[in-house]
């Protein structure tokens, strides 16, 4: 498969994204930084945890929107309250998990026992344990998982 890269188009807080980004996921660095004549940031190259993105501050022709999001799957409460608690200051929290941080970037926080859950064999649990996760901002195991 080819390497299909993520490209986030900033204004210009694409140094200011980048490193918050950094502060949150393990092993991650800038990999490359590009600068305009003034010195200020073009690009970025980024690696999350590993995964590399691209980023840009290409002014104010494009904007973010939840079109496009990227899901984060946590092993339990704790790290998802790390990175929901982190996206919220200063973000919008949206349903089912869904975060738009303060750089308009989407993200969805998702415990990986919301998908043991929702694929519970028994149809009516699955199906209270979706309406329950439809019916939260920030995903919480437990209620998930008493539903």
């Amino acid at each position: 498969m080819p390497k299909i890269t993520p490209f986030l188009w900033f204004n210009d807080t694409a140094y200011e994204a980048a490193q918050f980004y950094l502060s949150l996921f393990p092993h991650s660095s800038i990999t490359e930084h590009q600068q305009k004549p003034d010195g200020t940031t073009f690009t970025l190259t980024i690696l999350l945890d590993g995964r590399e993105f691209q980023t840009l501050n290409g002014g104010t022709l494009y904007a973010m929107n939840s079109a496009v999001s990227f899901m984060i799957h946590c092993k339990d409460q704790a790290e998802g309250d790390h990175f929901d608690d982190a996206f919220c200051d200063g973000g919008t929290e949206q349903a089912c998990g869904w975060v738009v941080d303060r750089f308009g970037v989407t993200w969805q926080v998702v415990p990986l026992q919301l998908f043991e859950v929702l694929s519970n064999p028994d149809p009516a649990k699955a199906k209270r344990a979706n309406e329950a996760a439809m019916g939260m901002k920030k995903l919480i195991v437990a209620d998930l998982l008493n539903a």
